[in-house]
């Protein structure tokens, strides 16, 4: 019934069995826990699982430490037991905490919260990439491929770079006021970000590499960091000849968490495929694989917008937390629980740090 969500697909060198992804998500679960539930997620019928927050920099759990590369590796292994692909999101974070330690006291009584604590965060985002050393910038850039190098080892099939957070940072006139070649014109800021996928490319040749496009706009205002619509046809070229296999399209953050993750009745992205509309930008400038995401859950609307071409993926990460097996329900037409983006279990539970559930997985 589902012939184009359930058809094979190819990026690059890298077959998938259908065209469903699991979206790069901070889940906030314990190791065995998330262990547990990348492996659902695969036995459900995924394709692809994208692992977010897989640092580029040496960190105790990062791909450089030894418990966090056995850590990654467990996580591929369950992924691939359950016949999924997987993919490494290659992220850097791009604030500081260091102007923050006057706030210590208050975090630690609760007094700020966690929105108040990333608007102080993003507060800082400026500073670190506009006064960020040359050296610095150079040394952060070849991270992403040393990363790559360690995803590939540990057992990953692809790799995402994040064009959120650092790349993305650099890449936008709001936070990137550098004087220097990574700095003022579209070009010199899609820099940083081509460099770091033609580090990735050179470290890993025959490895597939996904670009986590975040768009930002205006009128109104959501994201802060990424591109805006009118500059695509400089960036979408310029990765694409560094190295870029495909585009996962969506909106940029560095704002409330209910924009890139909207609730249902949120004022400008409450319907389905909210971000559907930022890959119709992208595609006007490639004819490389688009990944689109979006409040996704529909199998009808799904199969409509893959069957015209408009997106040749799809990214959930809600639906697949509400049900993990939505994959082989919908394919065998089988009754699923259908994700009302209400928010409450999956990024009130983060925030809570209890872990992303779903409210109606806890029934």
């Amino acid at each position: 019934m589902y012939d184009k969500l359930f058809s094979p697909f190819r990026i690059g060198g890298l077959s998938l069995k259908n065209r469903i992804v699991f979206a790069p998500t901070t889940l906030g679960l314990p190791e065995e826990q998330l262990i547990a539930f990348i492996a659902r997620v695969a036995r459900g019928g995924t394709g692809l699982i994208v692992l977010g927050d897989v640092s580029a920099r040496s960190a105790p759990l990062s791909l450089y430490s030894r418990r966090g590369f056995d850590r990654y590796r467990r996580l591929c292994d369950a992924a691939h037991a359950g016949g999924a692909k997987v993919c490494a999101q290659l992220h850097l974070t791009d604030s500081s905490f260091r102007p923050l330690l006057k706030y210590l006291p208050q975090m630690l009584t609760r007094k700020i919260g966690p929105q108040d604590m990333r608007v102080l965060l993003n507060g800082t985002v400026r500073d670190t990439v506009t006064r960020m050393p040359p050296k610095d910038v150079e040394r952060n850039i070849r991270s992403f491929g040393e990363a790559a190098a360690l995803a590939q080892r540990a057992g990953f099939d692809m790799v995402q770079v994040h064009g959120d957070r650092m790349c993305g940072s650099f890449s936008s006139s709001l936070y990137n006021q550098r004087e220097d070649g990574y700095g003022g014109s579209p070009e010199n800021r899609a820099r940083f970000c081509v460099e770091a996928v033609r580090a990735v490319r050179a470290s890993v040749p025959d490895m597939p590499i996904d670009y986590k496009l975040a768009i930002r706009q205006e009128s109104p205002h959501y994201g802060n960091a990424g591109v805006l619509i009118d500059e695509l046809p400089v960036f979408v070229p310029m990765l694409t000849e560094a190295g870029v296999s495909s585009f996962h399209v969506a909106l940029a953050n560095h704002g409330a968490l209910s924009d890139p993750i909207p609730p249902a009745d949120h004022p400008y992205f409450q319907g389905e495929g909210c971000f559907l509309g930022y890959c119709d930008a992208v595609r006007r400038c490639t004819r490389l694989p688009i990944c689109g995401v979006g409040g996704l859950s529909s199998p009808d609307f799904i199969e409509a917008q893959l069957a015209v071409g408009r997106i040749d993926l799809i990214a959930m990460s809600r639906q697949l937390i509400c049900d993990p097996e939505w994959p082989v329900k919908v394919a065998e037409g089988l009754p699923y629980r259908r994700c009302i983006r209400c928010n409450k279990g999956c990024l009130e539970g983060l925030q809570r740090h209890q872990g992303a559930h779903c409210i109606f997985e806890r029934e």
